[in-house]
């Protein structure tokens, strides 16, 4: 360590850790589909870009962000900032070698064929960052791997914002995150993780700081959530070894002016042994969640060198700040002897909408209550204010807010009687079914499958003319009963397509469905949906999550209409579709004042009954979706009972009051499963179906040690990627499966719903599926 480090630059009062990146009318999405529809070209994408960044740098720098010091991130991407890394240190899977260019770079078609996959070669693995409902592309990192400085685009975006007067704060996932987070490739040598070669990859981020030095970048933000996480798969005294390591390289060996002055983010959750190891260490600036984290109780040896970048303002939900409270936080951490403490926010923005003034439908009173991007940048820069000049200075506006608070808390609808009464009324009985054996009778005396049998998650393809229809039905261009029409017959489309293939189970294709959880927002109360709320997924994916407010109840049926309709359209049995409560919580803005696990039962509650109206509609098959039961894990190993304790019971308390020869399917993706197979167990669902065709079945070993007694899908078809997996890729993973698991607990589907997938990817996907299935169940 530096005895006498200099002293770092000035950081700004106020700042945020980013901001959405997609654009308010999803400008980004759009240019890059165009792009990859042959429609645009590469350089018309980058302009695209270029205006969606100057126009934020121009917006930040409206709400009072500082533009002559680095509060404006720079903290842009094209796909995924996981991928971007990638990029920059050069780590393209060997498959791709073609698209690499002799320096090393990828252009944007390059790019998009390693995020999306073409042919034979499949795109990087996707899974969910930390606890949210963003995915990353995970790096596959071997001893092999080379690592060089390969792309400059942090430091052309850099300059770029300079040359418009704007001084920002270059933002790149931190080198030990990276590896944490990283997959060792197929070949590598057992025992090998990717963390094994970090002292590798170090040079690399020290050649990108030098060359951001050079070009005036003051500072830069190294964003290290792993360190907040025990379900990485670093053991935690490796973990915090890697940031001694990390930081004696970058921070201390590479010395300013060298170098920025380093940021060290580590958002989604508590610091923990990791704090005073960042503190020992010569960065210049720790970022600390201080929503779902802690500040440490009192200084500790090495920060008064540092500013302490207070993450009060919550950058993954949307509800507005007590400002006095977290002013009164703000000032207990002036006590702990940091050099400066700067206001920000918990996480990077994009997380949220861009603003609540695009949103002229939501109830005006509801709106005083939220903030999204641009209002909680104006909360962050008040805080500052505050903090700076004194509680007088901002009077006014801790005033209105605690007025928002306190509306929020007494408004008609947060708490309904009736709804809280139900729940406190339920007693152990609601929440089992009984024997599983005598179900699985029952179940195969009523629908009579073949081996392997056939099915699909749910959605189907939306298409131009679905879309069109439903848009021309909220314009009131078409009456109730032409929309229905419109449905019925996207309907008897995916009908007619699934028996001509011979799928043997059905789905009706959710035409009618904008969104799995805003479909069921819109028909529950307790939630209120948005027109422009949308926030990134994945890639060029975005969705509008739901604001979840008040007590939730199901005032009529929802699904049971459509899936009656499709069921009188075949002999075979046709699944109902639900999304499950642990999904629409975590897909939803939730509120934060309750537990989650009583919200989870009102939703609970709320599919129960929706469930009793389908099966006594004589739906023999009810899927209850819930693809981010492990999204919402606690990123500590000491939080985990409590949350799987309550997540599973709200999904068995939604599907136990059905009949022995009900079958209730499930469905989860995007996760690592193992860690949770316990709880998958525990939601007694007769069949699970899963993402698996990606990480090529990885998930079976898990499985097959479990003992795992019920139905199980392993995915054959990822869906993510436009890729037509051939008739011998599928045979292939089935042939892994029925090695791993037993016959007569398996199914055959794809990774997840069909939605964003177009029609010619689709039809001959699914053929080549039931075609593999057959060949494979000649072979039994």
């Amino acid at each position: 360590m530096s005895s006498t480090p200099p002293l770092s630059p000035h950081f700004p009062a106020s700042s945020v850790l980013g901001y959405p990146r997609i654009g308010p009318r999803r400008e980004l999405k759009k240019a890059l589909e165009a792009f990859w529809a042959g429609r645009t070209t590469a350089d018309e994408v980058e302009a695209t870009a270029a205006e969606l960044r100057r126009r934020t740098r121009t917006r930040l720098a409206e709400l009072g962000l500082a533009t002559d010091v680095p509060a404006i991130p720079s903290a842009f991407s094209f796909y995924d900032h996981v991928l971007d890394a990638t990029a920059v240190v050069g780590a393209v899977p060997a498959r791709f070698a073609d698209v690499v260019g002799a320096d090393g770079t990828l252009d944007l078609a390059g790019y998009s064929t390693v995020a999306r996959g073409r042919g034979d070669d499949l795109p990087l693995e996707m899974t969910k960052w930390f606890d949210t409902n963003y995915h990353y592309l995970v790096p596959e990192i071997g001893p092999e791997t080379t690592f060089r400085y390969a792309s400059t685009r942090p430091v052309r975006e850099f300059t770029e914002a300079l040359a418009d007067g704007v001084l920002t704060r270059p933002v790149i996932v931190g080198p030990v995150t990276y590896l944490a987070l990283a997959k060792a490739t197929e070949d590598a040598p057992e025992g090998f993780a990717p963390i094994d070669r970090l002292a590798d990859l170090l040079p690399v981020y020290a050649e990108l700081l030098t060359d951001l030095a050079a070009a005036g970048a003051t500072w830069v933000q190294l964003e290290e959530p792993a360190l907040v996480s025990d379900s990485v798969a670093v053991p935690a005294e490796q973990l915090l070894a890697a940031v001694i390591e990390a930081y004696r390289a970058l921070a201390t060996e590479l010395t300013r002016p060298q170098r920025p002055a380093i940021l060290v983010a580590a958002p989604y959750g508590d610091l923990g042994a990791a704090f005073p190891v960042l503190a020992a260490t010569d960065v210049d600036a720790i970022g600390i969640d201080l929503v779902r984290g802690h500040a440490p109780a009192e200084s500790v040896p090495g920060l008064s060198t540092k500013t302490l970048v207070a993450g009060v303002i919550d950058g993954h939900n949307i509800w507005r700040a007590d400002l006095d409270a977290k002013l009164a936080v703000l000032e207990q951490l002036e006590g702990l002897g940091a050099a400066a403490v700067t206001v920000g926010t918990s996480t990077s923005l994009f997380h949220v909408p861009h603003t609540l003034t695009d949103e002229p439908n939501l109830d005006e009173t509801l709106k005083t209550w939220l903030a999204f991007a641009d209002e909680k940048v104006v909360e962050v820069v008040t805080l500052a204010e505050g903090l700076t000049e004194g509680r007088e200075a901002i009077h006014e506006q801790l005033l209105a807010a605690t007025d928002a608070v306190n509306s929020r808390r007494t408004a008609p609808g947060v708490v309904n009687p009736e709804v809280r009464d139900r729940v406190a009324d339920l007693d152990e009985n609601a929440f089992g079914r009984g024997s599983f054996d005598e179900r699985k009778i029952a179940q195969a005396a009523r629908l009579n499958l073949p081996p392997l049998p056939t099915t699909s998650i749910g959605s189907f393809p939306q298409t131009t003319e679905i879309r069109t229809a439903r848009a021309a039905f909220g314009k009131g261009e078409l009456t109730e009963a032409q929309y229905d029409e419109e449905m019925k017959a996207e309907i008897r489309r995916v009908v007619e397509l699934q028996e001509k293939i011979g799928f043997d189970v059905l789905v009706h294709g959710e035409p009618e469905r904008n969104d799995m959880v805003q479909y069921f927002a819109e028909n529950l109360d307790g939630f209120a949906v948005t027109q422009n709320g949308w926030v990134q997924s994945y890639g060029s994916r975005c969705t509008r999550p739901s604001i979840l407010w008040g007590d939730v109840s199901r005032p009529k049926p929802i699904t049971v209409e459509w899936s009656s309709y499709t069921q009188s359209l075949t002999e075979k049995p046709v699944k109902g579709m639900l999304t499950g409560p642990v999904t629409i919580l975590a897909w939803s803005f939730v509120r934060d004042d309750q537990p989650l696990g009583d919200t989870a039962n009102q939703v609970g509650l709320a599919l129960r009954d929706e469930i009793a109206d389908l099966e006594a509609a004589g739906i023999a098959i009810i899927q209850v979706d819930e693809p981010a039961l492990r999204e919402l894990l606690p990123l500590r190993v000491e939080d985990h009972a409590a949350y799987l304790d309550w997540s599973v019971r709200s999904f068995r308390l939604a599907t136990a009051g059905v009949r022995p020869d009900t079958q209730i399917h499930t469905h989860l993706c995007y996760s690592e499963f193992g860690e949770i197979i316990g709880a998958i167990d525990g939601l007694d669902a007769d069949v699970t179906s899963i993402e698996a065709a990606r990480s090529k079945m990885e998930i079976l070993g898990d499985i097959s040690a479990a003992g795992y007694p019920r139905g199980i899908g392993p995915g054959v078809y990822d869906i993510h990627s436009p890729r037509v997996p051939s008739q011998a890729e599928v045979e292939e993973l089935l042939t892994e499966a029925v090695k791993a698991i037993a016959v007569d607990q398996l199914w055959v589907n794809p990774d997840c719903g069909l939605k964003t997938r177009r029609y010619e990817e689709v039809a001959p996907s699914l053929e080549h599926i039931l075609a593999a299935t057959r060949t494979v169940r000649a072979t039994l």
